[in-house]
Parts: C-alpha cells; structure tokens; sequence
C-alpha cells in the first residue's frame, strides 16, 4: 500500500473469490498482525508466501498465487515447464522455482522463496503451483495469465500422446533474449502496459461490481 509503512492487501480467507470485492481485502504488516477492522482472518501459508515478497523485493507491489490444474500439473513435472512453445520461452525467460516445504507455515522460508524468484516475475513453486509478481496488479496479472497459458499448451501437447518436436536450444536462447528485450521499458510490449487496461474494460462491460 502507498505510504512509508509495510502494509499489504491480502485475501480474506472464508470468502469465495467470486464474492470478493475491494473493500473485502484485508490489510496486515509484515508481521501478519491485521489492521483494521475485518470478520475475517487470512491464509496463514498464503502470508507467508504474499509477505515473502512484498518485504524481499519491495518495488514489486502485486503478487499473484495460484493453484489451477494446469500450473500444478506443470508443477510436478521433474522438469516443470519445458521450452516446447513459443509460450513457454517468453515465461521461461523470467522464471524460477522453489522446491516444495510442506505448508508454508514457517516464515523462514520467505528468505528461500526470495532467493529462488530472483529478479525474475515468474516462480514455479513445485509440486504446488505458480507464483508471478509484478508492479503494478497489471503485470502481475499478465504474467500470471501468461504462464497459466503455457502449461495448458504443455499439458495439451504432452496428452495428445504425439511425438514432441523440440526446439534447437539456440534458438530457445534467441527467443528467451527477444522476450526479455521486448518485454522491457525498452521494447514494444512492456507486461501490463497494454493487456490490463483492455481487460478492465472488458470487466466493466460484464460485472463492475469489483470495484465496491
């Protein structure tokens, strides 16, 4: 949250997400200490993982966490996400992993989850799920969007059962140093710059009551 003090939004635990609005959030410090008035608690693993972030890498003020099929399904795959795709080398070019601890309960592990993100805005959290973060709830978003996407299409390939038609792993360099141009303030898709906006947008048209 803007100010000089380490505040952050996090989910309320008890609420659907479909039924969370922004006024639902719950604001808490590093501590996990909640502030302000709420009937609901939070996600003890989801603090830790949430305030790992916000307090290892300050500037990136979203962090996104998920835990759908497809991401967990790539997540337990001993080799995670594979550079079949054109898709998979754009996220492959900003992306870590952590090695799975059990419920992640214990704050020491914030220091292992940071380390393992890197200066990257993707992290496959194994045998769990994934993990993006960004600047701006836009790019964390996209990069969430983005690597879900990925793994569908490794999942989708891996099913059909066809033989897998690699990528020369020179061109997998070039792709992956393409990505990190273009996806820079330098290049011609800065993440979230562009997609967020159309999506809230479409968002609007459909159910804008997210904004209450």
């Amino acid at each position: 949250m803007p100010g000089p003090q380490d505040h952050f939004l996090i989910n309320p635990f008890g609420l659907l997400f479909e039924e969370i609005t922004a006024s639902c959030l719950v604001k808490v410090d590093l501590e996990g200490n909640l502030l302000g008035a709420s009937e609901y608690g939070i996600n003890p693993a989801g603090f830790t993982i949430h305030s790992a972030v916000h307090d290892g890498r300050p500037e990136m003020t979203c962090v996104m966490h998920s835990h759908t099929p497809a991401g967990v399904g790539v997540a337990t795959q001993e080799d995670g996400l594979l550079p079949l795709t054109q898709h998979a080398l754009a996220v492959l070019a900003h992306c870590g992993y952590h090695d799975y601890e059990g419920l992640a309960m214990n704050l020491d592990e914030r220091a292992r989850i940071v380390r393992d993100l890197g200066d990257n805005n993707v992290l496959i959290l194994r045998n769990h799920g994934l993990l993006t973060v960004g600047r701006t709830v836009g790019e964390a978003f996209m990069w969430m969007a983005r690597a879900e996407r990925a793994c569908r299409m490794q999942l989708a390939a891996q099913q059909s059962g066809a033989r897998l038609r690699p990528i020369p792993v020179a061109i997998q360099e070039k792709a992956m140093a393409q990505n990190r141009h273009n996806n820079s303030a330098q290049g011609y898709r800065p993440i979230g710059r562009k997609e967020w906006p159309a999506l809230r947008r479409q968002l609007d048209r459909s159910d804008p009551s997210y904004k209450t």
